[in-house]
């Protein structure tokens, strides 16, 4: 039997509020929202989607880095390439979680709609894989 952990529907809200934030940003604040905001503002998206969508399953992610979040939603739903693709591209930017491998790279302009584009794609799995969601 599925328990789901209380707090699943804040976290999806928080994503698409975030999610909501970059893509406006995008569009009418270049000036003050730079890429390193954006691909910060859409990094807490897909957190916030894909925890949303763990605790609606009664899960938790080990940890809070992309790779660790994506291991946990492939044993709900299984293998995940799309997602595994688009987490090593967003992983390139920033690995920073070994000290003696960090590694840090701000994105351009340029590379802020394939970033947001899968933040999108996270919304659009997290809607279909919780049908209440649906809009």
């Amino acid at each position: 039997m599925l328990v789901q952990i209380t707090g699943w529907r804040q976290y999806i809200r928080e994503g698409e509020q975030y999610l909501k934030c970059a893509v406006k940003a995008n569009e009418k604040r270049r000036e003050v929202f730079t890429p390193v905001i954006l691909y910060n503002l859409i990094g807490m998206a897909i957190e916030k989607f894909l925890m949303g969508f763990l605790m609606h399953n009664g899960a938790l992610a080990e940890n809070h880095t992309m790779i660790d979040i994506l291991r946990s939603v492939e044993k709900i739903t299984g293998a995940q390439p799309q997602m595994a693709e688009d987490f090593c591209y967003l992983d390139s930017f920033q690995e920073i979680c070994d000290i003696d491998a960090y590694n840090r790279r701000e994105p351009t302009r340029d590379e802020i709609p394939r970033i947001l584009a899968c933040g999108i794609k996270i919304q659009a799995f997290t809607w279909s894989a919780i049908p209440c969601l649906r809009p």
